[in-house]
């Protein structure tokens, strides 16, 4: 029998040394495929723009650019769809087992979209690999929030996400490789992102290694043994969520606290690339560049100042890992979205530079994706067993629709409000406009309970 997160190990060691064997090879695989679903985020971002200049043949940039949010759109609802399905089903059937079905699903149709030969299938999968993406994490931090001792508990989960920033990294250092084998005609080229794509098939791979070794936690197997969880619908868990006032309030905290940061993220944070690029071009033809050069240098501090950026979050998610463990939950996620306010302001409004990037983009990445940490900490401490990963996805993942929606709202305020100022005016606008949704989590923090040094919430 496996030792439960009830186990009565110190809690005054570090988590990692309160951790069995077994418990390690949880965190491990869990986190793992948490890893691989960032790497398959990042690396969409990175090779939409190639894949629909291939694929939109003689698409002028603005339909290319229209198309890409258009993509981009329905990977995030296929996310947020996945998401509440996986979720529900990982209550009703395991978080093993469904968080092993998820890892193949991404995996599957990342690949697939090696052979898309039109923007119609190309959407198809990515939509369908957005399902995949959106299933796991709900289903990852479940599986670890019951297997670890309590003591344990945060510092694992914050650790996941920390990782996650590693996978971000890691679909970099592939494009660069990529880029290098298509310029040495390695790969033809215009056909790198393809290969890109491939490269996300591998989590596949991983399910060899879970097979057989990946067990229930022992709360689920209790809560099933009780008949809460294995019976009744597919989305029963939803039912027995709204049921109960409790879980009701806990389900609307944790979905505003959560869709503040992605919608911060992504209707906020993807604009960093549109300006950096603009401003970039600028900085190059006033230090006198020739512009056959241009471009390559672009690219390039593009890349170092994503790379710069995920260095900073790792940092963020890590010191927010502390601050909630020391401080609480509602101070840390108080200073997570100040910080993350006022830094991306900051840096919307500052940045003109390559130089500035370098230092003002890990400084916002820290900000803004520290809180995600908190996230994976917080949210499955708000739900019991029964219903732990249908809150906590559906916590996580509401937040998906919200930021689609967010993307599109973001691109009418820079086109339709201040799209008369030009790039890179209007996009340093309409960012700073966004950054109103850091407020609304803010707002909410007050009638978030504290788990800060409690156990997992019971059935009653």
């Amino acid at each position: 029998m496996t030792k439960s997160n009830m186990d009565p190990i110190s809690s005054d060691l570090p988590w990692w040394r309160q951790l069995t064997g077994y418990q390690w090879f949880v965190f491990c695989i869990a986190s793992a495929a948490w890893f691989f679903d960032c790497l398959d985020q990042r690396l969409f971002s990175l090779a939409r723009v190639p894949a629909l200049t291939a694929l939109v043949p003689g698409g002028d940039p603005g339909e290319i650019q229209a198309s890409a949010k258009v993509v981009t759109a329905l990977f995030l609802v296929g996310w947020g769809t996945g998401g509440l399905i996986f979720g529900s089903l990982g209550d009703r059937f395991g978080r093993a087992r469904m968080l092993a079905l998820t890892v193949l699903i991404y995996s599957l149709f990342t690949g697939l979209s090696y052979f898309s030969r039109t923007l119609v299938d190309f959407s198809i999968f990515r939509f369908l690999t957005g399902v995949g993406v959106g299933g796991v994490f709900g289903l990852a931090v479940a599986l670890i929030a019951e297997t670890v001792p309590d003591g344990a508990r945060a510092g694992a989960l914050g650790m996941l996400q920390v990782l996650s920033t590693v996978g971000n990294i890691a679909a970099g250092f592939v494009k660069m490789g990529i880029d290098a084998l298509e310029k040495s005609a390695v790969i033809t080229p215009g056909e790198g992102w393809r290969w890109m794509f491939l490269v996300g098939a591998v989590p596949a791979f991983m399910l060899i290694f879970a097979k057989g070794r990946l067990k229930e936690p022992e709360p689920w197997l209790r809560a099933k043994a009780a008949g809460l969880v294995g019976s009744g619908g597919w989305f029963s868990p939803y039912v027995n969520l709204l049921r109960q006032r409790r879980w009701r309030k806990n389900l609307l905290i944790g979905s505003l606290l959560a869709s503040t940061g992605v919608v911060g993220l992504w209707a906020i944070g993807e604009f960093a690339v549109d300006v950096q690029r603009n401003v970039f071009r600028a900085h190059f033809i006033s230090s006198g560049f020739a512009e056959t050069e241009i471009p390559g240098l672009i690219n390039r501090a593009i890349s170092l100042s994503f790379l710069l950026q995920m260095a900073g979050a790792a940092i963020g998610m890590a010191v927010f890992t502390q601050l909630s463990i020391r401080l609480g939950r509602r101070p840390a996620f108080a200073i997570g979205f100040t910080a993350a306010l006022l830094s991306t302001v900051f840096v919307y409004w500052k940045m003109s530079s390559p130089m500035d990037a370098y230092w003002m983009m890990p400084i916002m990445g820290a900000c803004q994706l520290g809180v995600f940490a908190g996230f994976a900490i917080y949210l499955p401490e708000l739900f019991p067993s029964s219903m732990r990963s249908t809150g906590t996805s559906f916590c996580y993942n509401l937040g998906r629709f919200a930021a689609a929606g967010g993307s599109l709202f973001s691109a009418s305020l820079a086109t339709g409000v201040y799209g008369h100022l030009g790039s890179p005016t209007m996009e340093r606008y309409s960012a700073i406009t966004m950054c109103a949704i850091f407020l609304v989590g803010l707002a909410v923090l007050p009638f978030a309970p504290e788990t800060k040094g409690k156990p997992l919430p019971s059935e009653i």
